[in-house]
Formats: C-alpha cells, sequence, structure tokens
C-alpha cells in the first residue's frame, strides 16, 4: 500500500464523522444495471473504510461483507457498524471464495487498487452474472466556488493537482483505469448535494490523503485561509456542497 492510502488509518474518525455519503438514488441503479434487487444478496464491499457505502448497503437488506486492509479505518468501522462482517484483506487479493459474490462493490477505493490484479481478482469472487461497481463522489465544478476553490487548492500544492473528491488524485473524469479485461461497463451519473457546516465542510476537505501526508503546520495554514474566504462567501456558516456519483457498473 501506497503511503497515502495508509494516511487514513492515522484519521478514521475525521473520515467518518466529515465524508459526504451516497444518495439513495445510487443503490436505485445498482439494482436497476445488475438486474436483480441488493435484498439477500452476497455482497463484498471493498476498500469499504469506515463503511459509509456498506452500512447503505447493510440497511437495503444486503448480506454485505466489508473488505478493508487499514487497520485504522477497519477499528474505525467496527465501531460504527458492529453487526456487520469486516474481513482484512484488500482488492488485489481477496480473501474470498470464488463465485461467493452477487456484487462487488467499490467506493471511493478502487483507484488504490492494481487493476492488473484486481480485475481478475473481482471475476473470480464474482459468480455468473454478478456485478463488478465502482464508484466516485466528485465534486459538481458547475458550482462557481467550487471552481474558485479547485484554483487555490492547485496553486497552494503547485503541481498536477486533481481535487482529492475526484478519486484521492487520479485522473478526472471517465476512469481509464476502470478498465478491466472481460467486463463491458456500464456508466451512470448521480448528483446530490448536502448542506453542512463550514468547519464539517473543511475537516471533510482534510481528510483527503493529499492533506493527511502534507503535515499539520502546511494544512493548517491552508484551511485558515480558506475558512477566512469562505466565511465571507457563507455568512450563515453553511455551506451547500454539490456532488456528482460517476458509476461504472458491469456483469460478470
Amino acid at each position: 500500500m501506497t503511503t497515502r492510502a495508509l494516511s487514513f488509518n492515522a484519521a478514521a474518525a475525521q473520515y467518518a464523522a466529515n465524508r459526504p455519503s451516497y444518495p439513495p438514488l445510487l443503490l436505485d441503479t445498482l439494482e436497476e444495471l445488475a438486474g436483480r434487487p441488493l435484498e439477500n444478496a452476497r455482497v463484498a464491499d471493498v476498500g469499504a473504510g469506515t463503511g459509509i457505502a456498506t452500512s447503505l448497503l447493510h440497511a437495503r437488506g444486503a448480506k454485505v461483507t466489508a473488505v478493508e486492509p487499514g487497520s485504522g479505518m477497519a477499528a474505525e468501522f467496527r465501531r460504527n457498524n458492529p453487526g456487520i462482517p469486516l474481513v482484512r484483506g484488500d482488492g488485489n487479493r481477496l480473501p474470498l471464495a470464488t463465485a461467493s459474490a452477487d456484487f462487488i462493490t467499490y467506493a471511493q477505493s478502487w483507484h488504490w487498487t492494481d487493476p492488473a490484479k484486481a480485475g481478475p481478482e473481482a471475476r473470480r469472487v464474482l459468480r455468473e452474472g454478478g456485478a463488478l461497481a465502482l464508484w466516485w463522489n466528485m465534486s459538481d465544478h458547475s458550482a462557481e466556488w467550487v471552481a474558485a476553490q479547485d484554483a487555490r487548492l492547485h496553486d497552494f500544492f503547485r503541481h498536477d493537482y486533481t481535487r482529492p473528491t475526484s478519486g484521492e488524485g487520479n485522473q478526472r473524469g471517465g476512469h481509464p483505469w476502470t478498465d478491466v479485461p472481460g467486463l463491458d461497463f456500464t456508466e451512470r451519473e448521480i448528483p446530490h448535494t448536502r448542506r453542512v457546516s463550514l468547519a464539517t465542510h473543511l475537516a471533510n476537505l482534510g481528510s483527503h490523503s493529499v492533506f493527511l501526508v502534507l503535515g499539520e503546520e502546511r494544512t493548517r495554514e491552508f484551511m485558515t485561509r480558506e475558512h477566512e474566504l469562505l466565511s465571507e462567501l457563507f455568512p450563515d456558516g453553511t455551506v451547500e456542497e454539490s456532488y456528482v456519483v460517476h458509476l461504472r457498473l458491469a456483469l460478470n
């Protein structure tokens, strides 16, 4: 695992408290594209983190098992989801039986895998006709303030920077790293919003790996300035964050 991938373990509670969830329409779309309900389906949620997606799948009635490599994230998962099974492992070598899953889901996590290994592993674990679903929450740049914040992030880091909510530094837009030999992906985009406090917005931003590996002093420098700018823009202290979930799903 890379340093950036492992950086989440020390910030698992911050991640769980501040990251956005996913809209019900995402799960509806999973069912539509897979051609079967999530209820009673055997689901492996890989790179489950603190369980944001896992808990939604469980609430839909799925028989879900979480797979998470990080010790800190796994501990936070168990605190938040004591009734959901969790196994330690990652997508490159799944600790799951062959043909044991109806769905394998990757919520904000496929980009941490080696697709050349994770693709065949997913196909091994999926039953015939099972669905591999990969998705990312991406910030909606049609909002002027979001585009302006992106420009400040680019300037602050002074390198080829991709907004953290666009896949933790991987290529923005269509996801070429999701190509898996033998699978034909269908794509959907699902918009959603949430209204949060300015403090939550900044804590969410700070929970991304690009800040977690930056160091406390430099992170505080950016967040202090950002708080001042956004306080002027949102004087009531409430920020409306706009997202588009980019979903790719293929049947095995």
